[in-house]
C-alpha cells in the first residue's frame, strides 16, 4: 500500500520510520518533510495547510491511507477535507480536534463530565481577567486558548507576573489569535506524565507512558519550548494510577466527546499531573506528542499501519496493543540560541554513526541537504534516541550517542530523564 505522512518534524520522521517497518507499505511519501525523512520517504513541496493540494496529490498517486502528524491542519479540518473526497485518513475530524484547539472547550467538557483537572475560569476580555486576579491565590497558570505551538502557557508566581502575563497573551498577542481568549487555571503541583492513545470513537488502547521536558535549559530553566527530551516509561506512572486513569480519565474522555456529537478517532495524548489528590488532566492533544512518539514508537511491537486502520474502521477492540519491556530516552540537538534566536546553515557531521546499531535512533526536526550535505534548519534540530533494559541505561546510552554527532552551535540539555533517580 501507499502512506502519505503530513509533516515535517521530528515526530513524523519517527512515525515514517515507523510506518516503514510494515511490511505492508510499498511506498511513502510525506508533505512537506525533511530532509531525514527524505532518506525513507518521497518528500512532496505541499505545505501541511494546503489541503486542496494534498488531497489532489492523494487522489493523483492513489494513496490508500493518510497520516496527519501535526495539529494546525487537524484543528483546521483536514480530515474532514480528505474524508469529503472518499480517502482514507487517520487523525480525527475538525469538530473532534477542537479538544487540543481550544483550551477552553476542553476544561468545560471535562467539568460537564466530572474528569479530574485544576479548577479554571475562562475570559474573552483582558480587564475581566485582570479584575480576576485581584483577588486570585498564587501561583496562578495561564493559557492561550488556541494553538501555540506548546508555548502558550504561562506559569506566574506572583500577581504582577500575571498581570504581565495578561498583558503578553491578550493585548500584545504574542502568541497571535490563540491568546484572543485565555484559561485562568490553579497551579497544580507533583509529576507530570504523557500517555498517548489509540482512539476508534468508543474504544481506547493505552501506549506507554512517557514525560517531556519543556524548559530550554537544564533544572528546567528558561524558556518553554517544543520539548528539549523525553523519557519512556515513567516510573512514576504506577499500575494503580493507570487504573484510576482508566477509570476516571481515559474512557470517559473518550465516551464524553461520542456523547458530545464530536466522536474521536486518531490519537488522543493526555498531558497529565500525578499531585496529592490523584491523577488529573493538564492538557489534551489531539495528535502524537513530538519528542515523546521518538521514545514510544520505538517501544512498539505492533505493525502501526495495522493500529492506523484500526482506528479508521472502529476495529480498535480486535487489537493487541504491545510494547518492548525496556525504557528509551530522547535528548534533542538544539540549535544555541532556541526558542528564540538562532542560526542556521551549519554542517552536521557524524549521522552515519548511527547506521546498523541496534537500539540507537536519530530523528530529524530541522535539517535540509545542501549540496548532498546535511545542514541546521531549525532551532530543534535532532532528535538522538536510545533504548535500554533500564532506563538508566537508556539515558546513558542516549547521552553516548549525542556525542556522534557535531556541528557549530550545538546544543542540549544535559539532565533529561535525570528524575528516574528520583524515583
Amino acid at each position: 500500500m501507499k502512506v502519505l505522512i503530513v509533516g515535517s518534524g521530528g515526530r513524523e520522521h519517527a512515525i515514517a520510520w515507523k510506518v516503514a517497518q510494515s511490511p505492508r507499505v510499498e511506498k511513502i511519501y510525506c508533505a512537506p518533510g525533511n530532509a531525514g525523512i527524505g532518506q525513507i520517504a518521497e518528500c512532496v513541496p505541499i505545505g501541511a495547510m494546503e489541503f486542496d493540494k494534498l488531497v489532489a496529490f492523494a487522489r493523483e498517486k492513489a494513496i490508500d491511507l493518510t497520516v496527519i502528524g501535526m495539529d494546525d491542519p487537524l484543528v483546521g479540518g483536514i480530515v474532514d477535507a480528505f474524508e469529503a473526497a472518499g480517502l482514507r485518513v487517520f487523525g480525527p475530524r475538525k469538530n473532534a480536534a477542537i479538544l487540543e484547539g481550544s483550551k477552553a472547550f476542553s476544561k468545560d467538557l471535562m467539568k460537564k463530565y466530572h474528569i479530574p483537572t485544576a479548577a479554571y475560569a475562562c475570559f474573552d476580555s483582558a480587564s475581566d481577567a485582570l479584575a480576576y486576579l485581584e483577588t486570585a491565590k498564587m501561583p496562578i497558570v495561564l493559557k492561550a486558548d488556541g494553538l501555540a505551538l506548546g508555548k502558550g502557557v504561562l506559569i506566574c508566581n506572583t500577581r504582577e507576573e500575571a498581570k504581565e502575563g495578561v498583558k503578553t497573551l491578550m493585548l500584545d498577542r504574542q502568541f497571535g489569535a490563540a491568546g484572543s481568549r485565555i484559561v485562568v487555571e490553579e497551579f497544580m503541583t507533583g509529576r507530570e506524565v504523557s500517555v498517548l492513545s489509540f482512539v476508534d470513537g468508543d474504544t481506547i488502547k493505552i501506549m506507554t507512558s512517557a514525560q517531556d521536558h519543556k524548559r530550554a535549559k537544564d533544572g528546567d530553566q528558561g524558556l518553554n519550548t517544543g520539548g528539549m527530551g523525553t523519557f519512556s516509561p515513567s516510573p512514576f506512572y504506577t499500575e494503580e494510577i493507570d487504573r484510576i486513569c482508566r477509570e476516571t480519565i481515559y474512557q470517559p474522555t473518550v465516551d464524553a466527546m461520542k456523547a458530545e456529537g464530536r466522536p474521536f478517532k486518531g490519537i488522543i495524548f493526555f498531558g497529565l499531573m500525578l499531585t496529592e489528590d490523584g491523577p488529573k488532566v493538564l492538557e489534551y492533544n489531539a495528535r502524537f506528542g513530538d519528542p515523546e512518539t521518538q521514545v514510544v514508537l520505538p517501544r512498539m511491537k505492533n505493525d502501526i499501519v495495522d493500529v492506523f486502520e484500526a482506528c479508521v474502521d472502529g476495529t480498535l477492540h480486535q487489537v493487541d496493543l504491545q510494547f518492548e519491556d525496556n525504557a528509551a530516552v530522547c535528548v534533542v540537538l538544539a540549535s544555541d540560541g532556541y526558542p528564540e534566536h538562532y542560526e542556521k546553515g551549519f554542517p552536521i557531521h557524524g549521522l552515519e554513526t548511527f547506521q546498523g546499531k541496534d537500539g540507537y535512533y536519530v530523528f530529524h526536526a530541522g535539517t535540509k541537504l545542501e549540496n548532498g550535505q546535511f545542514v541546521t534548519n531549525g532551532g530543534r534540530v535532532l532528535g538522538v534516541t536510545a533504548k535500554g533494559e533500564t532506563l538508566r541505561q537508556a539515558r546513558a546510552n542516549a547521552y553516548a550517542a549525542t556525542e556522534w554527532i557535531t556541528f557549530d552551535n550545538k546544543y542540549m540539555r544535559h539532565d533529561i530523564g535525570k528524575a528516574i533517580d528520583e524515583a
